[in-house]
C-alpha cells in the first residue's frame, strides 16, 4: 500500500523508500532572490542551482536512482564496441517491449532528430495527441507540419476525464482521408502528454489509433519518456486494466507500435535514451545515422555505467510501487490546491502538479506570458523553480507575432523520490500566499529574444515595477523568514 488514512482522518501518500544519502538545500534570502530572477532574465531555466530551494523546474535527469542502479554502475563494461553492458540492457527492453531492434541515444530528444530525418519530407504531415517542444521542432525543420487532434477536452482544465491525453480518432480518420496515407510521416502518441498537465492516454485509444494506423499502412510511434506514469493511471482508472499487470500493459502498447522512442531521464531515472522497433529496415535506416548524430551502434551518446543503470531502472519501472509514487505526491499537491481554491489543472496528472496560469492571472494581458510571470513570481516568492509551459514554449508565427498558446501552465515538477512531503506542503504555502496577492503580479515582455526554442534561452522584464511591490508585500506578511 503506497497511500494511507490516518486516524485523524488525513489521507497522505506514502514513500515507498527510505533515505539514505542527503544533498544540502539553501534558502536564500528574498533580495537575492529578486537579484537571482533579474540576472536570469525571469527565465527560471537560467537560475543557479545555488540560488534555487526547491528544483521543480523538471523531472528529466534529476529523479533518484535506487541503491540497485547505483550498483549496476560498477558492473559496466567500458569496451566503446560490443561492449556486454550493451547486450545486457538490449536484452532488458527485449524482455518489456517485445521489439528486436535497439539503438541507443544520449536523451529522447537526439531520438526525436533521428525518427524526423528518416521519416519527415517537405510537405509531410506528423499528427500528435498534442506536441511537445523539441518534437515539433525537429519535424519543422525537416519540412513537416505538426498537426494536434486532441479531444475538446484536453485543453479544460478543470476535468473529471481520466484521459485528457487520448487523440482524437475521427479527426485523425478525416485527416487521412483528406490529406492521403502517403502525406502522413507518422502518427505520434505522447504517454503522458506533458505540455497540457502529464494527462495519460487509455489503452482503449492506444488500440484505436494503432488500428487506423495500421489499416491505412502508416508508421504509429510512441513516444514513452512518461510512459511510468500512464502506465499507473491505466491501472487505475481504466476499469479493463485493472486486472492486468503492469509488464502486461507495457508489452500490450508495445505490440499496438510500430516504434518507440523515449527518453531515459524520464523513464528508467538516468540520463540517455534509445529508440525500438521490429521494423529490420527502419532500423538500419536510423543506424547508418546513429554514428553521425549521437555514437557507436552500442553507447550512442550515452556512458555504459548509465546503460547499466537503465536496465535496473526499466525493470524497475514494471513494480506498481515504484511507479505510483510521483503519481500519489502529485496527486495529494493537486488536492490540496484545490482545498484552496487555486486554479490548477485536473484531474491530477503525472510529472508534476500544473498552475492553470490563465486564470491564476486573469488580468495580466494574454501578451505578457502569464505563466513565465507566474514562474518568477513563485520564485520570488519561495525559491521554488517551476517551468513555462505556455506561449514563450511556442514558436512564433510566421507574420512575427506570439503563438498565443491554448493553455498556459506554471508546471511543478515532483521528481521521483527526491522531495519530501513537508516540501510539499512548503509549496503550497507559498502558492496560496501569492494566490491571495496575485493583483500585485503583472507581465514580462521580452528583451533577448532566440529565433528557435525560446523558452531555454531568451531573457525578459518585468513590464513595471511588480516585482518589488511582490517583494515588500512579502517582508510585510513574513518579516525576516525567508
Amino acid at each position: 500500500m503506497a497511500n494511507i488514512r490516518f486516524h485523524l482522518g488525513e489521507a497522505i501518500p506514502l514513500e515507498m523508500h527510505k533515505v539514505r544519502t542527503v544533498q544540502r538545500l539553501d534558502l536564500v534570502p528574498i533580495e537575492r532572490r529578486l537579484e537571482a530572477i533579474e540576472e536570469a532574465g525571469n527565465n527560471t531555466f537560467l537560475l543557479f542551482n545555488k540560488d534555487i530551494y526547491l528544483d521543480m523546474l523538471t523531472d528529466s535527469g534529476v529523479n533518484a536512482m535506487s541503491d540497485q542502479q547505483i550498483a549496476s554502475m560498477m558492473t559496466a563494461d567500458d569496451s566503446y564496441a560490443g561492449s556486454a553492458t550493451f547486450t545486457r540492457l538490449k536484452d532488458k527492453l527485449v524482455e518489456i517491449l517485445g521489439k528486436e531492434h535497439f539503438l541507443p541515444a544520449h536523451q529522447g530528444r537526439a531520438a526525436e532528430n533521428l525518427l524526423a530525418r528518416y521519416y519527415v519530407e517537405e510537405g509531410m504531415f506528423v499528427p500528435m495527441n498534442y506536441h511537445f517542444t523539441t518534437t515539433k521542432a525537429h519535424v519543422m525543420v525537416n519540412g513537416g507540419t505538426v498537426l494536434e487532434l486532441y479531444k475538446p477536452e484536453a485543453l479544460n482544465p478543470v476535468s473529471d476525464d481520466p484521459f485528457k491525453g487520448d487523440m482524437d480518432t475521427d479527426a485523425l480518420t478525416a485527416l487521412i482521408e483528406k490529406e492521403g496515407a502517403d502525406k502522413i510521416a507518422f502518427i505520434r502518441i505522447e504517454a503522458g502528454t506533458n505540455l497540457i498537465g502529464g494527462q495519460p492516454v487509455s489503452l482503449a485509444n492506444y488500440e484505436a489509433v494503432s488500428k487506423i494506423a495500421r489499416s491505412n499502412g502508416i508508421p504509429f510511434v510512441v513516444d514513452a519518456s512518461l510512459l511510468a506514469d500512464n502506465l499507473h493511471f491505466i491501472k487505475t482508472r481504466e476499469e479493463a486494466c485493472k486486472d492486468m499487470s503492469i509488464r502486461e500493459i507495457t508489452k500490450r502498447i508495445a505490440d499496438l507500435s510500430d516504434l518507440i522512442y523515449f527518453s531515459a531521464r524520464k523513464l528508467g531515472h538516468v540520463r540517455g535514451g534509445g529508440i525500438v522497433t521490429d521494423n529490420e529496415e527502419v532500423f538500419k535506416g536510423l543506424l547508418s545515422m546513429l554514428p553521425l548524430y549521437e555514437g557507436f551502434s552500442t553507447y550512442g551518446g550515452m556512458s555504459v555505467r548509465e546503460m547499466e543503470a537503465m536496465a535496473v531502472g526499466l525493470e524497475e519501472t514494471m513494480d506498481e510501487h515504484m511507479i505510483n509514487q510521483g503519481p500519489i505526491f502529485i496527486e495529494y499537491m493537486v488536492n490540496e490546491l484545490v482545498k484552496l481554491g487555486i486554479p490548477v489543472i485536473t484531474p491530477p496528472g503525472g510529472l508534476g502538479a500544473h498552475l492553470d496560469a490563465m486564470a491564476f492571472l486573469s488580468h495580466v494581458p494574454k501578451e505578457q506570458y502569464r505563466a513565465g510571470a507566474l514562474g518568477s513570481a513563485l520564485y520570488i516568492a519561495s525559491g521554488v523553480r517551476g517551468m513555462e509551459r505556455g506561449t514563450i514554449s511556442e514558436e512564433r508565427n510566421p507574420d512575427g507575432t506570439d503563438h498565443i498558446a491554448a493553455v498556459e501552465l506554471l508546471r511543478l515538477a515532483l521528481p521521483r523520490r527526491v522531495f519530501t512531503l513537508s516540501q510539499v506542503k512548503y509549496t503550497v504555502d507559498r502558492i496560496a500566499w501569492l494566490y491571495e496577492n496575485r493583483e500585485l503580479i503583472g507581465g514580462l515582455e521580452f528583451y533577448e529574444e532566440p529565433e528557435i526554442l525560446r523558452f531555454f534561452f531568451g531573457k525578459l522584464k518585468p513590464t513595471s515595477d511588480w516585482q518589488q511591490k511582490l517583494a515588500a508585500k512579502f517582508r510585510e506578511d513574513f518579516g525576516d523568514s525567508l
